[in-house]
């Protein structure tokens, strides 16, 4: 892929319709963000966000679906989570199940076979969904239906291309990470019962990985040596912090909400997040302000009441830190 082939991205604001359980909602790239996507692209490697919770990266790979005319793909990470899960899944128990029926009830040993042959219990994993979209969707029809089909945007053919988000990969342990380092670098993967490896066909663009972590547990070096990393961070000086935090409400809610509110809100949760910095705690963030919005607009739809009500309600959305004694 060269640099001619990789599009522009939009710094206009982009609608996010609905799609499987994500809301409706707006996302609007800044210039830092929108070089990062593009960059690994350019590059053909994962694209780590790092930041605090709340600070929209997993929007940044649905924006980035959206405005690339991509499929999107998304799988959030647990504690049990492992790389073999975002492959392939083997439904043991299923199988299981359907053998103590036939061997209860008169079957030809070939009929046994055919209908337990492995392959049947097969379902494809989040990166076989981005990798060959066609063999994934033909083994879901064979019978591995355990997870659910991605839904891909209108008119969307596998020629657009992909986009995966891996969400929180920082709550499994380091073998997730190191377990797809050779997937990643490979672009392939091997599935037990296929002849041939699981791999993006040619002529289709590599998928654009996503893969955001909140540093609650530290990922190996090696792993992020292979990817590309942007930092989603709130700025640092109270004006700019308050600029930018109206900004992304304004965003979300227009003229619904007055403009002192955008103001006072992003000066409380600037205050509040001081005061949690002090306890050594990690403090309210975007998603809170915005919950404190949405609360407003709702509580309050006429703008001169607005106010008020803000100063009766803010403490819950943006105090999430004990009280200090005293």
């Amino acid at each position: 892929m060269n640099a001619t082939a990789i599009p522009e991205i939009t710094l206009d604001s982009i609608p996010l319709p609905p799609r499987g359980s994500w809301p409706e909602s707006v996302h609007c790239f800044d210039e830092e963000s929108a070089w990062a996507v593009r960059a690994a692209l350019a590059a053909q490697r994962p694209l780590l966000v790092r930041g605090e919770p709340g600070s929209g990266k997993s929007q940044l790979a649905r924006a980035a679906a959206q405005v690339l005319e991509r499929l999107f793909v998304a799988e959030v990470v647990h504690a049990r989570s492992d790389s073999q899960d975002l492959q392939w899944r083997f439904d043991a128990l299923g199988r299981l199940g359907d053998a103590q029926a036939m061997g209860a009830g008169s079957h030809t040993h070939e009929e046994v076979r055919q209908r337990l042959a492995q392959r049947n219990y097969l379902s494809p994993g989040a990166l076989w969904w981005v990798f060959d979209w066609q063999s994934a969707l033909a083994q879901h029809q064979r019978g591995g239906q355990q997870s659910a089909q991605p839904q891909p945007p209108p008119g969307w053919t596998p020629d657009n291309g992909s986009v995966l988000l891996i969400d929180e990969i920082d709550k499994a342990e380091a073998d997730l990470p190191n377990g797809l380092l050779e997937t990643l670098g490979n672009g392939a993967f091997t599935v037990p019962w296929l002849e041939q490896p699981v791999s993006t066909p040619a002529g289709t663009p590599t998928p654009l990985v996503v893969i955001t972590t909140n540093e609650e547990r530290e990922l190996p070096a090696a792993f992020v040596r292979r990817c590309l990393v942007l930092n989603l961070q709130l700025p640092r000086e109270q004006e700019d912090f308050i600029a930018t935090l109206t900004a992304r409400g304004r965003l979300h809610f227009g003229e619904r909400c007055a403009t002192e509110v955008y103001q006072e809100a992003a000066g409380q949760l600037w205050q509040d997040r001081q005061a949690a910095e002090d306890q050594g705690l990690q403090g309210a963030g975007q998603a809170e302000y915005l919950d404190l919005l949405r609360v407003v607009v709702t509580l309050a739809p006429e703008p001169q009441n607005q106010s008020e009500l803000l100063g009766k309600v803010q403490g819950f959305a943006l105090r999430k830190h004990p009280p200090t004694a005293g």
